[in-house]
């Protein structure tokens, strides 16, 4: 399993899409990592933010790459210092966004380096909300662009608190140092912004290409539904394959092919999914893998790779209903 970073929080899961009935969901990526969270008890009063100390980046000065950053001098500020090393002009981070960025993250008193994602050569996808990540991150990064190279000194108040970060080999008392490269932003305004692609089929729902962040329309036709899998591009990115075993973040639309019904929408939750396709349903989880980042995919999803004749208590699905969603990838997690 790919080693998770150690400022990431269990990733929400999606209860509609839960698998149901499937003994070979796997939860292990979301609840068996050794990673831990962010502190349970990350309920700091607000910082004072200041601009330095901060020791200096010694190599891989550009954005993107690897930095090297020299080991603290004297005693760190006890205020979470911030500085914007490299000015980006990108979209604007806002606090609860998802961030993408690479990232290192070393002791202050010593510059043992206790993480980074550059050599796992995969960005960290995260929430900068309460309780996910560490208060500094979330502090530090909102009103930064994407673009943009942050270098921040965190006191324990704002990082794992006195309790430390064993696993880490990080002290109660350690202030620590991170470099990180935000490379996107994305929030419940995200859309997938690919290439159109021909819809030509009329037995298939139509869905719509907009990309201003509200839900596509579905219409779905007046036809019998597809009795196999369905899972065509209408907006096609440019970004990764997402593997079978990825997590995703994702905007969705579901609707019943029956009556065109809609039973759940990130859209109208006004809130980002992220889930691993290993605890989803099959429809979703083969509908999605190999297909890329940025792209908008309809799925049509038969009872046999959905819920069949056990569908989620309190939904609107019924047994051996066909499920229709428009899903835009917006990263790999």
């Amino acid at each position: 399993m790919r080693r998770r970073s150690l400022l990431i929080a269990v990733p929400a899961g999606l209860a509609t899409l839960a698998a149901c009935g499937d003994d070979k969901a796997d939860s292990s990526e979301a609840s068996g990592s050794p990673s831990p969270s962010a502190p349970e008890s990350s309920a700091a009063p607000s910082p004072k933010i200041v601009d330095g100390p901060l020791p200096a980046i010694t190599a891989g000065t550009e954005f993107g790459q690897k930095p090297t950053v020299a080991k603290g001098s004297g005693e760190p500020s006890k205020d979470l210092a911030v500085k914007t090393v490299i000015a980006g002009n990108g979209q604007t981070v806002a606090e609860n966004d998802y961030i993408q960025a690479h990232y290192l993250g070393q002791i202050w008193a010593t510059a043992k380096v206790f993480d980074n994602s550059y050599d796992r050569k995969t960005p960290l996808v995260i929430q900068l909300a309460q309780g996910s990540i560490i208060d500094g991150w979330r502090y530090a990064l909102p009103g930064k662009k994407v673009g943009s190279r942050v270098q921040m000194a965190v006191p324990p108040t704002w990082g794992y608190g006195t309790q430390g970060n064993s696993q880490a080999g990080i002290k109660g008392t350690d202030t620590l140092v991170f470099v990180v490269d935000v490379q996107g932003t994305f929030n419940s305004k995200s859309s997938a912004k690919g290439s159109k692609v021909a819809q030509d089929d009329a037995k298939l729902p139509a869905v719509g290409t907009n990309t201003d962040g509200k839900a596509p329309e579905i219409t779905v036709p007046d036809a019998d539904a597809p009795t196999k899998l369905v899972a065509n591009y209408i907006l096609e990115g440019d970004g990764e394959e997402v593997g079978a075993e990825d997590s995703v973040l994702v905007q969705y639309e579901g609707v019943l092919w029956d009556g065109g019904k809609e039973f759940d929408s990130t859209y109208a939750n006004k809130q980002l999914a992220s889930f691993s396709l290993q605890q989803v349903v099959k429809g979703w989880a083969q509908g999605l893998t190999g297909k890329k980042v940025g792209s908008r995919v309809l799925i049509v999803i038969p009872p046999a790779l959905g819920y069949g004749d056990n569908p989620p208590q309190g939904s609107d699905i019924k047994k051996d209903s066909t499920l229709v969603f428009s899903v835009d990838i917006l990263a790999k997690m």
